[in-house]
């Protein structure tokens, strides 16, 4: 394969960039982005690096970045380097090392773009990225939208809700800008052939060797094992999402129609269906429209898992008015008289004698002081000078708890509940049980659960679920040398 024709080829056929057009290309050093960033300035356009700086790996991410500003020197070309923390990020959103490393780095490239003006960004995901990404949707239960894996062209404007800057600020996308992936059909091994024959420099990251990230599990260890039973297992995984978007876009379209005809009201925090007009649709429309509705009310929201879908759909065809169904995220959907709404629920509908959070809620804790929760309620945190065991044993007032300020790590957190949230409860060892089960375990009603305050490590854990129970991890014990009250304080009665 000739490289360098195959890819001019691909951005004709697929029009991602116009002749000479400048693009923000993010380099990491490794193969995949030095070749990209190598094609576009062998094809006479106008690259500007960009680099992210994880701030993990110490002295090997400290040699990439050193590496990419020279390449970019090199080359005579614009470069901008950024450093994130995302180990702390990924502790504080609670998100594991990946996710929050994507979101950030995604972040920075979309920041990048917006200050330089520049309409493009592109990435270095090729055929084996693709392969990797849909079996990895497959495995963790995906429908057609996860099998597509990644699209040659994304608007940066469905990602941005997710994204944050490398100061752990959200970004906002201002303009119209796209992701573009134009070796997405180009095997690895082809592009590590092309470095060779270019002589290219490249890094490379030893972190790709930890099978503890689910990805370099399935890289290293499922693929592998696949191949001995397909050795084309990627290139089918490659058509198959190839097939299944191009069939998505197909119902995409038909999803359109669909919605022009049915909407009766869309507000931010509301959707709002002609009920007749939705339960006529097939099955496979009518869940489209909820995931649309869902997503149109809760940007953040990425994915809903197939069971809240079902269930949804169930109550919506068949309910009797005021029948309703819980979904995500502090979503309702309501089955009306002659109407079916998907709207964002607020703390209103809740029981008075207990804190609530809108979800989808994060916000760091003082130090020390009060904090405003919806309702009039506040929460305050005291560091305690003197404490006794036996009085802390015999406390009565569930919304109040002392915690070992040790276990509290760089900061204390309230947020809502998350999806694969796990805890420690108090009395079973340390053994972690999912919270789901826990909260169902404990007879708290379903419509409670997603505005449920959880205090919140700087590590990610969960320490207490205000006014329920504390995590084992909280607990105050003979050892602990310093120790915090937190408590949830009603409105004042005046």
């Amino acid at each position: 394969m000739d490289l360098l024709v195959h890819f001019q080829k691909t951005l004709r056929q697929q029009r991602l960039l116009q002749p000479a057009e400048p693009v923000v290309v993010g380099v990491s050093g490794g193969p995949d982005s030095v070749a990209l960033l190598d094609l576009l300035r062998r094809a006479g356009f106008h690259p500007h690096v960009a680099h992210l700086h994880h701030g993990l790996r110490g002295a090997d991410a400290d040699a990439d970045a050193e590496f990419v500003m020279a390449l970019a020197a090199r080359w005579e070309l614009p470069c901008t380097l950024a450093r994130a923390d995302v180990p702390a990020y990924a502790r504080q959103a609670g998100l594991a090392f990946e996710e929050a490393a994507r979101r950030m780095r995604y972040g920075f490239l979309l920041q990048t773009a917006q200050q330089l003006c520049i309409a493009s960004v592109a990435v270095g995901h090729h055929a084996d990225d693709q392969a990797e990404t849909v079996l990895m949707h497959l495995l963790r239960g995906t429908g057609p939208s996860g099998l597509r894996g990644m699209a040659p062209v994304t608007p940066f404007e469905t990602l941005a809700p997710l994204l944050v800057a490398p100061d752990g600020m959200p970004v906002s996308c201002m303009a119209p800008l796209r992701l573009l992936r134009p070796l997405l059909d180009v095997p690895r091994a082809a592009i590590e052939a092309y470095c060779s024959a270019q002589g290219l420099p490249t890094r490379f990251d030893r972190s790709n060797l930890d099978t503890t990230f689910f990805r370099n599990r399935l890289r290293h260890e499922t693929l592998p094992y696949l191949m001995g039973l397909n050795p084309r297992i990627s290139e089918r995984l490659c058509r198959l999402a190839e097939v299944v978007r191009a069939d998505y876009a197909l119902l995409e379209q038909l999803v359109d129609t669909a919605w022009k005809a049915l909407i009766l009201d869309a507000r931010p925090d509301a959707v709002v269906f002609a009920l007749e007009g939705w339960r006529a649709q097939p099955l496979a429309l009518q869940r489209m429209l909820l995931r649309r509705a869902a997503w149109h009310v809760r940007r953040t929201l990425r994915d809903m898992d197939f069971t809240h879908v079902e269930a949804a759909v169930q109550v919506a065809q068949s309910g009797a008015t005021g029948a309703a169904a819980t979904l995500p995220r502090g979503l309702m959907l309501r089955v009306g008289y002659a109407t079916l709404s998907i709207s964002a629920e607020t703390t209103a509908d809740l029981p008075e004698t207990r804190p609530w959070l809108v979800p989808g809620t994060r916000v760091a804790l003082p130090v020390a002081g009060e904090l405003e929760l919806p309702g009039g309620w506040t929460f305050s945190v005291t560091p305690e000078k003197a404490w006794n065991l036996e009085a802390i044993a015999a406390n009565s007032n569930s919304l109040a708890a002392w915690v070992d300020a040790a276990a509290a790590g760089a900061g204390l957190w309230l947020r809502t509940r998350e999806r694969g949230d796990r805890f420690r409860p108090q009395g079973l060892g340390g053994v972690a049980v999912r919270l789901s089960d826990f909260l169902i375990n404990a007879r708290i009603p379903r419509n409670w659960r997603d505005s449920l305050p959880l205090l919140i490590a700087g590590t990610g854990e969960i320490l207490w679920i205000v006014g329920l129970r504390l995590s084992e991890a909280a607990l105050v014990r003979a050892q602990t040398t310093a120790v915090l009250r937190l408590e949830a304080h009603p409105p004042s009665v005046w």
